[in-house]
């Protein structure tokens, strides 16, 4: 199981770190930075793509863009989930063939259809009959999967509802997929971001399994199923290891979809969360009133330079000081700027070290996934994350 929790960590003891760990406290940073190790991503690809046998890996690009992450699954062989042009030209640019290249977003500019099918990319998502009139203008002929929204989700995280189509919808898109001279090839959907345990696929996979063998009955000849992401990583709470997770996952897939030609996997958190932390620094550490029961302790990082997944504290990230080991209290954590709504965890709070003062070094733990990319670019004039890349 990989449910150890983050230890003490000590500038003086790098022992039992890993690397990304030992980095971070054998070094100082003038403002946060996440520490990422490509040798645990490369670890995590293993374990996937071992469980999942054969269906093949699209990484999530939007989960951590860094160009050395995506040339390190380039040569492992991975395949690439593109949400955007941007996202297509670097893979492209690290060596990713564009066959292995989906352009998953189901809300796409016309120039950038266009701009992937001269590429050669000729697989595209699509949920609406808008998506799909305007990939068959600009990307005649091409493969479309068409992404289903998914009722009963368990996620920490949940992604449907802005995406997909109701699958009342599906036969209807389909028909006129083929009207348009595209070729639908399958179904996608997603069970939402974070879905800590495989059995929570259940209820999901019955769904989309339905829709499939009526769309099967009625000639479409089905042969990509693209199951999406929702590989978790761990957060503080009891999660599967990443290669019994995706071995469950495989066999209730096959147990309800049978054989079939073509299996996508779209993880992207699964891949890198835990293989990269953030050093960050306290701020302010304080009381609003003297009978107040929970300190307020403030960071130099907060949801607009990288921890927006704390909205509706859905992600609950790992912290660890210097002072890790002796007497704990509950924090209010909130970051920097000056909104009100850069508020970080209040409903429940966090329980931290009472030595904690201004200046003390925190480590928040694995922060690989979604954090760099929804750092914005000088909120209040607080950078950016940096980044290094072991």
């Amino acid at each position: 199981m990989n449910v150890t929790p983050f230890g003490a960590l000590s500038t003086f003891d790098t022992e039992h770190l890993d690397a990304a760990e030992a980095y971070i406290a054998e070094n100082s940073f003038e403002r946060p930075t996440l520490v990422i190790d490509r040798a645990r991503v490369a670890a995590q690809y293993d374990a996937l793509n071992q469980g999942l046998g054969d269906a093949a890996i699209h990484y999530a690009v939007k989960a951590n863009p860094e160009p050395a992450i995506i040339r390190l699954l380039v040569e492992k062989g991975s395949h690439f989930d593109a949400a955007s042009r941007v996202e297509i030209q670097l893979c492209l640019d690290q060596g990713a063939r564009p066959e292995n290249i989906s352009f998953g977003n189901t809300i796409k500019k016309p120039s950038d259809i266009a701009f992937a099918h001269r590429a050669g990319i000729t697989l595209f998502a699509a949920d609406a009959e808008e998506e799909l009139a305007k990939i068959a203008e600009h990307a005649p002929g091409a493969q479309v999967y068409l992404r289903v929204i998914v009722e009963n989700c368990m996620a920490d995280w949940p992604l449907t509802r802005k995406f997909g189509a109701a699958p009342a919808a599906v036969p209807g898109l389909l028909d006129h997929a083929v009207s348009l001279g595209l070729d639908p090839v399958g179904l996608s959907f997603h069970v939402g971001s974070q879905t800590r345990k495989a059995a929570f696929w259940v209820p999901v996979l019955d769904q989309v399994a339905e829709l499939w063998h009526a769309a099967r009955a009625k000639g479409h000849a089905l042969s990509v199923l693209n199951i999406g992401g929702g590989f978790p990583a761990f957060y503080g709470e009891a999660i599967d290891a990443p290669r019994e997770y995706a071995a469950e996952v495989m066999q209730q897939v096959r147990a309800r979809f049978g054989e079939v030609d073509h299996i996508m996997a779209e993880p992207g958190r699964g891949m890198v969360a835990e293989a990269g932390h953030i050093a960050a620094e306290v701020l302010l550490v304080s009381r609003k009133s003297e009978n107040d029961l929970h300190r307020w302790v403030y960071l130099d990082i907060g949801k607009f330079s990288g921890l927006a997944e704390t909205m509706d504290e859905a992600i609950r990230y790992q912290f660890s000081t210097d002072h890790d080991g002796g007497e704990t209290g509950p924090c209010i954590l909130a970051g920097p700027s000056c909104d009100s709504a850069d508020v970080l965890y209040e409903t429940r709070p966090v329980q931290l070290p009472t030595a904690l003062r201004a200046g003390d070094r925190i480590v928040i733990r694995n922060c690989g996934a979604y954090t760099t990319t929804y750092a914005s670019i000088g909120f209040n004039g607080f950078p950016p994350l940096d980044v290094v890349v072991l």
